[in-house]
């Protein structure tokens, strides 16, 4: 765990005393026996000559991080020195150290073994280094060691029993964030009676918690959160602690339950802990209610962390006696009933975060005032209207109240507060935006209002948020114009407008907006032509304009020339990539008259001509087969193809041809006289059943056209051969950038930015949720794999192989389920390892089973391993594997090639990335839960995406790690 301003006090004060205390006699030691040390240890480990003053010329007593009593060096204070390398062992020649910190430095290799001859040694500091070491056995013959600090390095091994059962005068033992493993020493509060600060939280620690640490009286901080140690928690384990002041066992695998260790049972152990001020009991196997008599505990309890566990039942009132609470974290658990109202008016709460469970009822009213900042009342089941007396809590700066049931308007008294963040996304709040939460006093810099039936005119006075970074007013009823004062929204990076019904023009002054990043006016009545001056907006990387009333001629250039199809369709835009050709003006009124009379008699002799070509053609149409019908369907937009053009265009289906192969068919690249790449895709036709796969995959294909599904051009069907003309994709498929199989391609991965990979798992999920939920016919994958996930030249990502010999049909009537339809065993046949566990039970297809899929793709897009790699079995799985890792340690889990790229960033954008990647992780492990009806949808997971692509854009908020909401995840841990 991060340190913590108090622990930095605590540790201060305590070595503050140890260095005023009486010192023990340090035996023989000679100045030039100390300077040699010193110099040796400076050629060693020095290379940037930090140490300039250290040379024979000078006193060694005078030197930079040297203090000396009476003759020999006592100690030595080198903390962030910028020193490298091994550490040199000359320094066990400095006979009469007492202190030793050379402490965030970028010391590697191991930790040399004659540090343990430093009788004298008090104080040992090695911490935020690179050591790869073990700790070394001599260790235990510091007998004199008081303080011992070796956090943040790489040290691997088992803890040597010679240091916890010999070094007994310890205070203090930091050994967290390493790679440590095996169980805790038996023993270890039986002989550390002095011990007040035990602090080992993010290793690979396994096995029970020992009994003997109960004997530790005198300790303050006990963390050994993040690690693997299981087993029941023993009521009694602390309750002879009297002096405890922290105590952080988050994200074990702990045991509470209703049969043996209960909640009540600890929090009785724990009323008489007078000094307990942070309790940390998050992600753990916690199924238990909350006790009723939390609120009779006599402590100073001021922080609790309790989510992420199988909390269920209400949240008691009595957690509102508890007035000393500044922080209380009970989301992603399973509480049900109201919200306390006196949880609302404790006077020093600063973080509320009850997110992710199933409370219901109204947001009760707020009669006080309070120190709440942040409140996260998210994906619940709240109704009700939002009280105006929200506005009483004058410090709150978070407001997220995102995925409930809220109704009734925006309380206008939300704009006279210090707002930074508000999400009231997905509810169904009604009526105007009002001007006071969108005027030039708000200090929004998040501003999510989506998925409402807000229906008033869009407010001018948006073009006030000069702070914002997003604005999202999307999917409501807005009307009116986009006002060209939106250029005063300067540091807006984010603006999604989409599906409403605004009117006019694309303001020009949208190109002033120099740090807009993302612009969506999709789904509206827009009209006129695309400002050119669109093309200065240097930042702007993705746009959307489909589906509007927008006419006349492109821009050329810049961005233009690689939006995709989908991001233009809709309109009635003019010249190239396909579009009409744009009218010329005539030169003469006579002129065009006259062609006009021609043109119109040439079409009428036309359209004669091939009403009788049609009539004769019908006749002929009716005696054709389902599968011809289905393929003239998909061919409207290219012409019909034979089977020796397509023999021709992959040079007679050679092999070196081949781009790829599976069950159901092969694809091969392909030339066409046209000179335009291709994929042609021949099916396998090993049975009856083949035709008949092939039929339904057409009847399908007619049906749904999504930007990230994969069209067909056109279709070749002969008895014995058929083939589906699909576009190539120049990046390959995700699977081959995952995992190169050519040497020349090894490097591949490492291209793959993280956002690309956000984005990726984005597309996806847009189109695997659009085939579940909005497509004319429900369609079921049951084998989305990274394979099935093709990649055009912008990285846009499109799904493929949805239907053939896989597709879920319709029940009778046209209709399907909305998770799950009848199918035949044949149809279910998937790929091994992304398969949903019930399929193995005889299940029905279901959506659930490819939100499985879904969730096993993200996590190998983050971990860059398969499911079935050799490391996993049938008792780890790849879900399993992440999930005990990387809470404990994120480095150990990500693909390399992200790690690298993450190590390289600076310090806000690498909390940055840090929240996304376990975002990403976490929306994977969700997605693979065992009981299919606890994994969310793929519309939950598209928002979900879409909020974690916004987030990454900002780029600027601190944030720590949740597991379901982006909400949580940003100011569960750290400042707001």
């Amino acid at each position: 765990m991060a340190y913590s301003i108090f622990r930095l006090l605590r540790l201060l004060s305590l070595l503050s005393f140890l260095l005023n205390s009486t010192y023990a006699f340090c035996g023989h030691s000679s100045n030039s026996s100390d300077r040699a040390a010193l110099l040796e240890f400076k050629a060693e480990n020095d290379g940037d000559n930090v140490l300039s003053n250290w040379n024979e010329t000078t006193n060694f007593c005078s030197w930079k991080g040297v203090k000396c009593y009476d003759g020999p060096i006592l100690d030595l204070w080198l903390r962030n020195f910028s020193l490298h390398g091994p550490i040199s062992p000359f320094l066990s020649n400095l006979s009469c150290l007492r202190a030793l910190d050379l402490s965030e430095n970028s010391l590697e290799g191991p930790i040399p073994v004659s540090l343990g001859a430093l009788a004298s040694l008090l104080i040992l500091d090695l911490s935020a280094n690179m050591i790869e070491s073990v700790i070394p056995r001599s260790f235990g013959m510091l007998k004199s060691l008081q303080y011992l600090n070796i956090a943040r390095n790489r040290l691997r091994g088992k803890l040597p029993t010679t240091l916890f059962y010999n070094c007994t005068q310890l205070n203090v033992v930091d050994l967290s964030g390493n790679n440590l493993h095996g169980s805790l020493p038996r023993l270890v509060g039986s002989h550390l009676r002095d011990l007040e600060n035990l602090i080992l939280d993010s290793n690979n620690f396994t096995g029970s918690l020992p009994d003997s640490l109960s004997n530790l009286t005198k300790i303050k901080m006990l963390e050994l959160d993040a690690n693997f140690l299981s087993g029941p928690l023993p009521p009694d384990l602390v309750a002879y602690m009297p002096q405890l002041e922290i105590l952080h066992l988050s994200y074990n695998n702990l045991l509470f339950d209703e049969s043996g260790s209960s909640l009540t049972e600890f929090f009785a152990s724990i009323s008489n802990l007078t000094h307990l001020a942070e309790l940390g009991l998050a992600g753990n196997l916690i199924k238990s209610s909350l006790t009723t008599n939390i609120g009779l505990i006599h402590t100073n309890l001021s922080q609790v962390f309790l989510q992420d566990n199988l909390i269920y039942g209400p949240i008691p009132p009595s957690l509102s006696n508890i007035s000393t609470l500044t922080l209380v974290n009970l989301s992603c658990n399973f509480l049900n009933g109201t919200i306390p109202p006196g949880l609302l008016r404790l006077p020093k709460l600063e973080r509320l975060f009850l997110s992710n469970n199933r409370l219901e009822g109204e947001i009760p009213p707020i009669e006080i005032s309070t120190n709440l900042g942040l409140l996260d009342l998210s994906s619940n089941r709240l109704s009700g209207q939002i009280p105006e007396s929200i506005s009483n809590l004058n410090q709150l700066r978070y407001l997220v109240l995102n995925r409930n049931s809220l109704v009734g308007s925006i309380p206008s008294s939300l704009g006279g507060m210090k707002l930074e963040w508000l999400d009231l996304s997905q509810n169904q709040l009604s009526g105007s935006i009002p001007e006071e939460v969108s005027g030039s006093s708000t200090k929004l810099r998040y501003l999510n209002l989506s998925s409402n039936l807000l229906n008033r005119i869009f407010p001018v006075v948006f073009s006030n948020m000069d702070q914002a970074q997003v604005i999202d007013l999307s999917k409501n009823n807005l009307s009116g114009i986009i006002p060209p004062s939106i250029e005063s929204c300067r540091e807006i990076e984010i603006l999604n407008l989409s599906h409403n019904s605004l009117r006019g023009l694309i303001p020009v002054t949208l190109s002033n907006l120099k740090s807009l990043q993302a612009l969506d006016v999709s789904f509206n009545q827009l009209s006129g032509e695309v400002p050119a001056s669109l093309l200065q907006c240097s930042s702007l990387k993705n746009l959307n304009l489909s589906h509007n009333s927008l006419s006349g001629k492109l821009p050329q250039g810049g961005l233009f020339d690689s939006l995709p199809f989908d991001s233009l369709a809709g309109n009635e835009f003019c010249g190239p990539r396909g579009f009409p050709r744009c009218p010329v003006a005539d030169e003469s009124v006579t002129h065009s008259h006259g062609l006009l009379v021609s043109v119109v008699c040439i079409v009428s002799a036309s359209l004669f001509l091939l009403t009788v070509f049609f009539a004769v053609r019908q006749n002929k149409v009716r005696s054709a087969t389902d599968s011809r019908r289905n393929v003239l369907d998909l061919a409207v937009s290219h012409r019909r193809i034979t089977y020796r053009e397509l023999s021709e265009a992959t040079g007679g289906f050679e092999g070196s041809r081949l781009i790829g192969s599976g069950s159901f068919g092969r694809v091969y690249k392909a030339i066409l006289n046209d000179g335009s790449f291709v994929a042609v895709k021949v099916l396998q036709l090993l049975s009856s059943n083949s035709t008949r796969t092939f039929r339904r995959e057409c009847q399908v294909l007619k049906c749904v056209r999504h930007r990230n599904l994969m069209r067909i051009i056109t279709a070749c069907v002969l008895e014995d051969f058929k083939a589906l003309v699909l576009p190539y994709m120049t990046k390959g498929s995700l699977e081959s950038l995952l995992h190169p199989q050519k040497r020349e391609s090894a490097s591949a991965a490492s291209h793959l930015s993280l956002t690309e990979r956000v984005c990726i798992c984005s597309d996806v999920a847009e189109g695997m949720a659009y085939l579940h939920h909005h497509a004319p016919v429900q369609v079921i994958h049951c084998d989305l794999k990274p394979s099935n996930i093709l990649l055009s030249e912008d990285m846009t990502a499109l799904v493929s192989d949805f239907g053939i010999a896989k597709l879920v049909e319709a029940a009778a009537g046209g209709s399907t389920s909305a998770t799950s339809a009848s199918s035949t065993a044949n149809l279910l046949r998937g790929s091994v390892g992304y398969v949903a566990p019930e399929y193995g039970y005889g299940m029905s297809a279901s959506t659930k089973g490819d939100v499985y899929s879904f969730g096993i793709v993200v996590l190998e897009t983050v971990t860059r391993k398969k499911p079935t790699d050799e490391m996993f079995d049938e008792l780890i799985s790849l879900p399993n594997w992440v999930k005990n890792e990387y809470r404990r340690n994120l480095d150990r889990v990500i693909d390399p090639s992200l790690l690298t790229d993450l190590l390289g960033q600076d310090a806000r954008t690498k909390v940055t990335w840090e929240v996304v990647i376990t975002e990403l992780i976490d929306l994977g492990l969700l997605c693979t839960q065992e009981v299919p009806s606890t994994r969310p949808t793929m519309i939950d997971a598209t928002d979900n995406l879409n909020k974690l692509k916004q987030y990454l854009a900002v780029n600027t908020m601190t944030a720590t790690r949740s597991t379901r909401e982006i909400s949580s995840s940003k100011f569960a841990g750290g400042d707001y």
